[in-house]
């Protein structure tokens, strides 16, 4: 298979994209004091400025939003300037950086939560998941239902999120709609049981992730806001018994926003692509602006898909943790450095900095 269209600029909207490779958005937990993100952060987005668009890990838009340890925020003055110091690093590369806006909604515990409070969910309903806290992975706490007076809040959360992500020097936001998180527990009906405006219909689950698209589009421009969904996917616990219809009410309504991209993860989350049927293909066709595919991809699959105009950005993820280069090792086809799983998460530059570019092997 020829891969050379994937190295080819792309235009996302005003910006220009140097390829059509993207970086996922990849948790690390090293986030400093103020859950401020750390110095070696800059480092680490910077050496992996080559890919056409980097997306950053998943960031909290509150306090109330944290699930992780150490995972950083964009809601104080401290974390917009730790953000600031990536955006710089990864625009003196040439390269383009949204932020992943997040909240985890159940998948948390009162360890995290301010003054030791239950998490926040559509239900009170727990996750069959665990989270990373104390240094360790311990069960999700019991979460408490959102009080539907509440809501208004959460969509206002995101929006000045997404105002201090432009303060903070992003080229844009990704809307975490995914894997099993707050806005996905009010999509799918195995996490939602509301007999309010919230819940019920597939209108009615859609409704608080299409108020945050368009709180979000309204502050910084629908060209600057990206969506990210995982349809099928079972992260975090999560179930929905009709997600085809439900997911083609959804991308219908963002394409009409006018968003500039749409990121779904194709199968299970870091996991097997055929994990439940679902035809991606109907919202390829129901989504106008770019389309963005994610989850097992490699150089040829994803210019097959390509090829077949079946998409127009391809993620990596775990790659480009040990590959700071992956978008010249693809290119040539050079070998994959493997991963260390010892250093995913937390910890310091070991296995988040140091590995070298083809170039530093030789």
């Amino acid at each position: 298979m020829n891969t050379q269209a994937l190295f080819e600029p792309y235009a996302l909207g005003p910006l220009t994209l140097a390829n059509r490779i993207v970086m996922a958005p990849l948790t690390r937990n090293r986030a400093g004091a103020g859950l401020v993100p750390s110095e070696l952060a800059a480092t680490y987005y910077a050496q992996r400025a080559s890919a056409g668009l980097l997306i950053t890990e998943a960031t909290q838009v509150s306090a109330q939003a944290q699930g992780y340890q150490d995972t950083p925020g964009l809601y104080t003055p401290q974390q917009i300037a730790g953000w600031r110091r990536v955006t710089d690093a990864v625009h003196a590369r040439g390269g383009r950086i949204f932020v992943q806006l997040w909240h985890v909604g159940r998948v948390s515990h009162v360890d995290l939560q301010p003054g030791g409070a239950a998490p926040v969910a559509p239900s009170a309903l727990r996750a069959a998941t665990k989270t990373f806290v104390n240094n360790g992975f311990a069960d999700v706490s019991e979460p408490r239902a959102l009080d539907i007076t509440e809501i208004p809040g959460l969509v206002n959360d995101f929006r000045q999120a997404a105002a201090n992500a432009i303060e903070a020097g992003f080229d844009g936001v990704e809307i975490h709609g995914a894997n099993g998180y707050l806005l996905e527990q009010f999509i799918k009906d195995g996490a939602n049981h509301r007999t309010d405006a919230y819940g019920g219909s597939i209108e009615n689950r859609a409704r608080l992730l299409l108020e945050v698209a368009t709180a979000v589009s309204q502050e910084i421009g629908a060209h600057r806001t990206g969506v990210r969904i995982s349809p099928v996917s079972p992260a975090n616990g999560i179930s929905c018994s009709d997600p085809q219809p439900q997911y083609e009410h959804i991308v219908q309504r963002l394409s009409a926003l006018g968003i500039v991209y749409l990121h779904v993860v194709e199968g299970a989350t870091g996991g097997p692509r055929d994990v439940a049927p679902f035809d991606y293909g109907a919202l390829r066709r129901l989504f106008k602006q770019t389309y963005l595919v994610n989850n097992g991809y490699d150089a040829d699959l994803a210019a097959a898909r390509l090829q077949a105009a079946e998409a127009d950005l391809f993620a990596f993820g775990r790659p480009f943790i040990s590959n700071p280069d992956l978008v010249e090792r693809l290119k040539t086809g050079a070998p994959l450095a493997p991963l260390d799983p010892s250093t995913l998460y937390g910890g310091g530059a070991a296995g988040y900095t140091d590995y070298p570019t083809l170039a530093e092997t030789r």
